[in-house]
């Protein structure tokens, strides 16, 4: 980098209340530590994390995908509804939905009302191999996430986590039956 002033004159200033805190040097922004090290813990919990499921012959996705399945109403969700929550495209939701149908751990179930549309649904396999795999799973989010917290920071912490996921993933409860759904 030839230019020793960092701040480029082309982006725009938006006045946050942190402003003051913000060196002249853009790396050392509070934003870029605060985003760092959120993919840092991401990419801490989802290396240990896909291990475990690989003990139980899952991916991290497929996992996810039993998960939502587990905790939909009838334990079934329409395939788009199932690619929206899971941030997958409609195809790559197909691509892991038939690798599970293959595998026995859910099936689809065609739509009554809508002919194009299908559900997938969790089956008893499906239902087995995630009680087999929850255990150990829990652990590990115990050792390693929730137990870092004291109870009101934990409290806290789940708020303003679902502030942050409804604002850049407001299709992550897509489909899903607000009434009977568990508390995420």
């Amino acid at each position: 980098m030839c230019d020793s002033n960092n701040r480029l004159s082309n982006i725009p200033h938006v006045k946050y209340c942190y402003d003051d805190l913000v060196t002249e040097n853009l790396a050392d922004d509070p934003r870029i530590t605060a985003i760092g090290l959120l993919f840092e813990v991401h990419t801490g919990l989802a290396a240990r994390f896909a291990a475990q499921f690989e003990e139980h012959g899952l991916s991290t996705v497929e996992f996810e995908v039993l998960m939502r399945l587990r905790r939909s109403a009838g334990h079934q969700l329409r395939m788009t509804d199932l690619a929206a929550q899971a941030a997958l495209s409609t195809s790559g939701a197909t691509r892991v939905v038939d690798r599970m149908v293959r595998d026995g751990l859910v099936c689809r179930r065609a739509c009554p009302s809508d002919r194009r549309s299908s559900y997938a649904v969790l089956t008893r396999a499906g239902q087995q191999r995630l009680d087999d795999t929850l255990p150990g799973h829990l652990q590990l989010i115990g050792q390693w996430f929730t137990g870092q917290f004291e109870p009101a920071e934990l409290t806290t912490l789940l708020d303003t986590l679902r502030r942050l996921r409804d604002a850049v993933h407001p299709q992550a409860t897509a489909g899903s039956d607000e009434a009977t759904a568990p508390v995420r």
